[in-house]
């Protein structure tokens, strides 16, 4: 049985294209930043031509708000923020991203008593068509969810 590496596992993970519109902004590391990358995402999404008050509009602002959320709590370093990409890609589906500085480990860490928080990322997986988690060198991780601009049945 042969052990699997970062350098030995490639993974595929789809781009936006160059020309796709794009939108990346940097946040401080806190709960204002968490709501303010939320409140500009809805706001890039306008531009972008979705409806603001449209189901895959909220469902992109409730993925980016938990996506913020957790890079607040859980990848917080003293001094650096987090990093908020989205870009349209080609298949009709919009890309979140989310950056923080912390790659040690790429997911947190299960909670029992979820009752307060820690669905975060259930969320975003009921939500998101796909999603995951990358390194992002030199030494954070990055969080990624795709949500389709149309309702899948």
């Amino acid at each position: 049985m042969s052990a699997v590496t970062s350098e030995s596992a490639e993974i595929e993970i789809p781009q936006p294209a160059p020309c796709a519109p794009q939108f990346t902004q940097l946040f401080s590391a806190t709960r204002r930043g968490a709501r303010l990358a939320r409140l500009l995402a809805v706001e890039q999404l306008a531009a972008w031509g979705w409806p603001r008050d449209g189901e895959r509009t909220d469902a992109a602002a409730l993925v980016v708000a938990e996506l913020a959320a957790n890079a607040v709590t859980h990848g917080r370093l003293d001094g650096r923020g987090f990093r908020l990409g989205l870009a349209l890609l080609p298949a009709g589906r919009l890309r979140i991203e989310v950056t923080d500085p912390r790659g040690e480990r790429l997911l947190p860490a299960e909670r029992r008593d979820a009752v307060e928080g820690g669905r975060g990322l259930v969320i975003v997986d009921a939500l998101a068509a796909d999603w995951g988690v990358r390194p992002s060198p030199p030494s954070g991780k990055t969080v990624w969810a795709e949500i389709s601009a149309r309702r899948t049945p």
